[in-house]
């Protein structure tokens, strides 16, 4: 496969391996560092369109596992692909339903075909193989494709692991195959590897550099943010970027906190993805500088000031934290509107912010005193239980 000049490098940090890039889809350019809100069914939760790209939204990314359920990739097909479906003409990248092989343990069996699922929805047998995956993604339109993989749990015996790696190489190969056969790589449209191992660095290297031989346009970074310590995420994803090519994006799924963000930037990653900005703000929770706010404190009940003082969206613009709380207290739906919009703001100026450091040349001093502040302040938040 004869890959087009499709991901450039404009700078580096000099004193980590953060960079800054350009990535070129079928629907638009991503500047990298870049974060993807998360839109698994063909939508970011109360988020419209127009609200996504006020936030400064490059890409989303859908879920095929879910789209493939409802409506299906027939219909979607049929009404002009997913970018006219859900009214988002920008790039979408969508995962190829991998992690639900990790998430839906007691719903799926796998096999060296595919993945035999019972749907949650009503418990109907479906399968899912790496030509099924690329099928489906085909039919939906996708900018950036996943190849079927499987992510083993936390923690894992070895053997359990070596085994994921085995089935995800395998089906690396399949999909990218069936990709070619329909005739997607000519309409710009990229497929990326993931690259699993758990926590084993003998696992990850082999992974990585069996992939990177079948010379994919991008890679991604599984298996991570699956229950282990932090310390154990970051120690798996350091140790997975060097076998990785310069010259691609490598994209870290479903990670993390702001913090996790840019210290994974300072390791060399590109992209992410994560359902935690949205998923805070439907429990009341909005983001600041000083770590993560419980809005349902009472402390809030008269507080006039903005989320952040000098935030440029249009929460913060118009609504004090004393409506937010109301509104939250109440369960009214314009508070999830408010706070998803808000803390999706935060995440894309955080990523806005790491490229222009990264041009300026002082990423690394900036992230660290960043992630200071930030952590300094979440230690003194009250813990929230947050739930799916």
């Amino acid at each position: 496969m004869s890959l087009p000049v499709h991901f450039e490098v404009l700078s580096r940090d000099p004193a980590s391996s953060a960079r800054r890039a350009r990535l070129r889809t079928a629907h638009g350019i991503v500047e990298t560092p870049a974060f993807m809100p998360v839109g698994t069914q063909g939508t970011v939760k109360a988020m419209t369109p127009a609200q996504l790209r006020e936030t400064g939204a490059q890409i989303i990314l859908g879920n095929t596992y879910h789209l493939n359920l409802r409506p299906g990739p027939a219909l979607i097909r049929e009404l002009g692909g997913l970018h006219k479906f859900m009214g988002w003409d920008g790039p979408i990248l969508t995962d190829s339903g991998g992690f639900q092989v990790f998430s839906l343990t007691k719903l799926r069996k796998i096999s060296e075909s595919g993945v035999t699922f019972r749907s949650h929805l009503d418990g109907a047998e479906i399968f899912l193989g790496p030509k099924e995956c690329m099928e489906i993604q085909a039919a939906l339109g996708s900018d950036i494709a996943m190849v079927l993989d499987v992510c083993p749990p936390w923690p894992a015996e070895p053997e359990a692991v070596r085994a994921a790696v085995a089935h995800t190489l395998r089906w690396a190969k399949d999909c990218r195959e069936a990709w070619g056969v329909l005739g997607q790589p000519a309409q710009g449209r990229h497929l990326f590897a993931i690259v699993q191992g758990g926590s084993h660095e003998d696992l990850r290297k082999e992974c990585a550099e069996a992939l990177v031989a079948l010379d994919f346009p991008g890679y991604a970074i599984g298996g991570v943010s699956v229950g282990e310590p932090e310390p154990e995420m970051l120690a798996a994803v350091a140790m997975t970027l060097p076998h990785l090519p310069a010259d691609r994006p490598r994209y870290v799924m479903g990670v993390g906190t702001p913090p996790q963000l840019l210290r994974m930037i300072g390791l060399g990653a590109d992209m992410f993805d994560c359902v935690l900005p949205t998923r805070l703000a439907r429990h009341g929770c909005a983001m600041t500088p000083d770590g993560p706010i419980n809005l349902k404190n009472a402390r809030f009940a008269h507080d006039a000031r903005p989320l952040v003082e000098g935030q440029d969206n249009y929460t913060c613009r118009n609504f004090s934290r004393a409506y937010l709380r109301h509104l939250t207290m109440c369960n009214e739906i314009l508070g999830c509107t408010l706070l998803t919009l808000h803390n999706l703001q935060f995440y894309l100026d955080l990523m806005t912010q790491a490229r222009t450091h990264l041009e300026a040349g002082d990423f690394s001093p900036w992230a660290h005193a960043w992630c200071a502040r930030y952590e300094a302040g979440a230690k003194e938040v009250e813990a929230v239980a947050i739930g799916e």
